[in-house]
């Protein structure tokens, strides 16, 4: 095998496929990437056994052929040559890759490419394209309440699936859920609840930002791909139930509150200062447009700030962890928020006037 290839080509195609590779392996194997070079250029994999990423780059390939080298060390060689740097890559007498650039020199251990495991092609039963900037707003919209708790890994993703005409994504990790719909793309109708993994997602976004239009997607009951431009990500999905979500978003909260988004997030920060760690826990007290929020900690002391906000349904206490207020402020795209409440013990639902497709769900904390 023997080629060369431009150095911001490859460290473009490493860039996607190596951060899949786990920093540390018990099958050495899957530190590696695969690379195939034949007439139609470069063509690098890598995988963790349950998410494959595979990115296709020009090269000029004089001897074609297939081997494995070490993916984090290859793409910190490519990241650290100069710009517009030839790389070039030949098989040694040694049976060991050499890299060349210029006057630099590298020697790569290879492992052979009959033990790199391929990840089986399912029969994809749903196939449809949707615009990058559709997906980037899902996946933005609802990411930050995936759980992180491995004990209920069905909740360890997001939820898509088509809801009448639009395609729908959800997230909640029992504390707060997500929710953002789209139109249905074409193709798309009918297609079944999926649980798309944590991980999974963080690479479909980091893979979103290359600048392209749009995403190939395609569902079995299994897996799920994407392919966006010269990059495809394939990855099984989480094999479990999804919770209704229906029944914890709230249908007839009474209460309407409507206040400057930036103007809360800001107090919110301020007085959690002070707030015990574990719980993170701000007080909100209603009265007749203003907005008390509170906490007090016997250890580290009491914080306190009023706002001014239209509100008129009613004296009303509740609480609510701080980092999860935070959350959610960071998703109003708008100057203001609507916060739907009942009680003190009811779950309060949050609006975006900016994004009438999206809407998000906190559960209160006694205080």
């Amino acid at each position: 095998m023997k080629f060369s290839i431009e150095r911001s080509e490859l460290l473009k195609a490493l860039g996607h496929v190596q951060n899949v590779v786990e920093r540390r392996n018990t099958i050495p194997i899957l530190s590696n990437v695969l690379i195939s070079a034949d007439d139609k250029g470069l063509t690098l994999v890598a995988t963790d056994l349950d998410i494959e990423i595979s990115e296709t780059a020009p090269a000029n390939v004089t001897g074609p052929g297939q081997v494995t080298a070490p993916a984090h060390t290859l793409y910190d060689i490519a990241r650290k040559l100069p710009d517009g740097a030839e790389v070039a890559f030949a098989i040694g007498g040694d049976g060991r890759l050499d890299v060349d650039a210029g006057r630099s020199h590298f020697t790569l251990p290879l492992l052979p490419p009959a033990d790199f495991p391929a990840m089986t092609a399912d029969d994809f039963t749903h196939s449809f394209t949707m615009s990058a900037e559709q997906l980037i707003r899902l996946i933005d919209r609802t990411k930050f309440a995936i759980s992180t708790e491995e004990t209920r890994y069905y909740l360890n993703g997001i939820y898509m699936h088509a809801s009448g005409d639009v395609l729908r994504c959800v997230a909640t990790d029992g504390h707060r859920l997500a929710l953002a719909d789209t139109d249905l793309p074409k193709g798309a109708s009918g297609l079944p609840g999926v649980i798309i993994p944590r991980k999974t997602v963080a690479e479909l976004r980091r893979l979103l930002d290359g600048g392209h239009d749009i995403v190939d997607i395609s569902v079995s009951d299994a897996k799920i791909r994407f392919a966006i431009g010269s990059a495809v990500l394939t990855s099984k999905l989480i094999d479990g139930t999804f919770p209704s979500y229906d029944r914890v978003i709230p249908k007839d909260n009474p209460r309407r509150l409507k206040l400057d988004n930036n103007a809360f997030a800001r107090a919110v920060d301020r007085v959690a200062t002070i707030s015990a760690e574990k719980s993170r826990s701000v007080k909100l007290t209603l009265s007749e447009d203003t907005l008390s929020l509170a906490v007090n900690n016997p250890e580290t002391g009491m914080a306190h700030e009023d706002l001014m906000v239209d509100y008129n349904d009613g004296p009303l206490e509740i609480g609510f962890n701080a980092k999860y207020l935070l959350d959610v402020t960071g998703q109003i795209t708008g100057e203001d928020a609507l916060v739907e409440l009942a009680d003190a013990a009811s779950p309060a639902l949050v609006r975006d006037p900016k994004d009438e497709r999206a809407l998000f769900v906190l559960m209160p904390l006694r205080v």
